[in-house]
């Protein structure tokens, strides 16, 4: 193959991709992206200002405009009508990207019923929802879904319980949906990354003082990192999103049902 139909196979242009979570962190970046490829977008977050700055970004990028789908995924009426905007506005999907989602911190002691709660309704059942209204979609175009999970999926790690068990229903709703919707041709993969320099853990509920202490950890302790992450960083939103456009576009047609560590190494390594 040359480089130039290696290029085309791995552009997203012209095709439609509904991605939430948008209004930041690795939904933001991957917006931005699929912007630079071609991509026409159907965006949700909840943060409005945040969104229409994401959208801007998009368009100096000389993207079309993208098309805004503010709102609470919790909310079943948000949900549906987030879908029948796209629809009206596009007239198809080809990509749904499921990146909305929440950290929250607490162990089984600490975690009342409400937070489980929040965290389960946030990182999994919106998720459930959204995806079951847009495959009929979906398997039209015979398109693809990707699913921002984390490493807390594959690895287990104290304090923050409710948040890894969301992360790891994504990686077997991922697996078992790509079985079910494979006869289809829709593909279906997440992406699970390690620690990524956003501000989720702000959004957490950390103060300034625990989030420099945690940016210290994770940023500047060479030490720390490479007990952590094998390759002794934290990573960046870009590279996430790479991966996701990835696996979103046709360069990867032959992959469905894959759980992708975007973490360093992480996900392999064990304390000696």
């Amino acid at each position: 193959m040359a480089t130039g139909d290696a290029f085309k196979v791995s552009s997203l242009k012209g095709k439609v991709a509904l991605i939430t979570g948008a209004s930041s962190g690795i939904g933001a970046g991957t917006s931005v992206l699929f912007a630079k490829l071609g991509a026409l977008l159907a965006l949700n977050g909840r943060d409005v200002e945040n969104l229409n700055k994401v959208a801007k970004e998009c368009t100096d990028c000389g993207a079309d405009e993208p098309l805004l789908v503010p709102g609470d995924l919790t909310d079943e009426e948000i949900v549906k009508s987030t879908v029948e905007k796209t629809i009206a506005h596009f007239g198809r999907l080809d990509v749904l990207v499921n990146s909305a989602g929440i950290l929250a911190m607490g162990s089984i002691e600490t975690t009342d019923l409400a937070q489980y709660d929040k965290v389960m309704n946030v990182n999994v059942r919106s998720i459930y929802h959204l995806t079951q209204l847009c495959v009929p979609h979906l398997i039209k175009t015979k398109g693809s879904i990707v699913n921002v999970s984390s490493v807390n999926g594959q690895r287990s790690f104290p304090g923050v319980l409710a948040y890894c068990m969301s992360k790891a229903a994504i990686d077997q709703f991922t697996r078992c949906i790509a079985l079910e919707l494979a006869s289809k041709q829709v593909r279906v993969n997440s992406v699970c990354p390690g620690v990524i320099i956003t501000d989720v853990h702000k959004r957490a509920g950390l103060n300034e003082e625990q989030y420099t202490q945690h940016n210290q950890k994770c940023n500047f302790i060479h030490y720390f990192l490479i007990q952590t992450h094998a390759l002794g960083r934290p990573g960046e939103v870009e590279e996430v999103a790479h991966s996701i456009a990835f696996l979103a576009s046709d360069a990867a047609s032959f992959i469905t049902g894959v759980n992708l560590p975007i973490d360093g190494g992480r996900h392999a390594m064990c304390p000696r």
